[in-house]
């Protein structure tokens, strides 16, 4: 087996770095800085998941229980393996496949790492393309077009939130003394523009709120079915084509280009967590949101599912 010999990467006193192999020509970019290094490892580390993925997590999966199979996993599995992963990479200073020239016989993983990239990188630009869509749309003087059922693509049955009592639709504006969950309201109404004791499943089967209704009647167009595709989202498309460009510039020049890119993507997640948090715990009933969230539900822990979600 054959190994190319290869210098490592170092840092000087300087905080610059250089590599070179035997005999003396550069292969590869290097970071510029330490800092660089450091805050593209925290921005590998941390990202949207983090904002929205982990709660949904750790709430359906029994609360603060799932901190256990979550610290356990992440000591025993994802601790090692993250570390390993950047002691290759510095050491061999060699791309996911030419890394494993060491073992050969692993060289089918770096093919599925780069596989792997591709299909991540693939989906979290259409997650970049529908929050570029969503900037945009919030620029309005009027109110924000998914706080309220007064638009052209809302239905009879919008209300404006789930937790209002009273709410309006696109036709009548109700009273509501009773409030069951959405996809089964069995309660009753009273005084619905003169008329009492009609129950909510008279009026409607299922409601949807403004929020939903904008997410899936104008940002995504659903169409009825998986046979009927409809056509192109002509806004989406040019946010897609502008999430591929930022990603292009990010990346022209290596690792020279995002080693400054990640003094903004490593450090803006925290300030929007930051500014969460501190909007959570403003909110009324924060406390007791809170106590449910942490509170543990140990028979989660039996369950499948919960595993696997890690």
């Amino acid at each position: 087996m054959y190994v190319k010999e290869e210098r490592p990467e170092t840092f000087g006193s300087d905080g610059s770095t250089a590599s070179s192999s035997s005999n003396g020509s550069s292969h590869r970019g290097h970071w510029g800085t330490q800092i660089d290094f450091i805050l593209s490892c925290v921005g590998y580390a941390v990202g949207l998941g983090n904002i929205w993925r982990f709660p949904y997590l750790c709430i359906r999966n029994g609360g603060g229980a799932f901190l256990i199979p979550y610290f356990t996993f992440l000591f025993l599995c994802g601790m090692p393996l993250f570390f390993m992963e950047l002691a290759l990479g510095q050491f061999s200073s060699a791309s996911p496949i030419s890394v494993w020239d060491i073992c050969p016989l692993f060289k089918g993983l770096g093919y599925g790492m780069i596989l792997v990239s591709g299909i991540v990188c693939i989906y979290y630009n259409i997650i970049i393309t529908w929050v570029l869509y969503y900037l945009g749309m919030s620029f309005t003087i009027n109110d924000l077009p998914w706080s309220s059922c007064n638009n052209k693509w809302n239905t009879p049955s919008c209300i404006r939130s789930r937790s209002y009592k009273k709410y309006t639709t696109n036709e009548t504006s109700y009273n509501m003394t009773s409030y069951a969950n959405y996809s089964g309201l069995n309660g009753t109404m009273q005084n619905i523009t003169g008329i009492s004791n009609i129950t909510i499943a008279s009026v409607s089967n299922k409601r949807l709120t403004a929020t939903e209704e904008f997410w899936q009647f104008k940002a995504l167009d659903l169409s009825d079915g998986i046979d009927q595709p409809g056509g192109i989202r002509w806004e989406l498309l040019l946010c897609l084509i502008c999430s591929w460009l930022i990603v292009f510039l990010c990346l022209i020049k290596g690792i020279k280009s995002s080693g400054k890119v990640v003094y903004v993507t490593a450090t803006v997640p925290y300030i929007f967590l930051l500014i969460l948090l501190i909007r959570g715990l403003l909110l009324p009933g924060a406390a007791d949101g809170i106590k449910y969230y942490i509170t543990p539900d140990f028979s989660k822990l039996a369950e499948f599912e919960a595993q696997w979600s890690i």
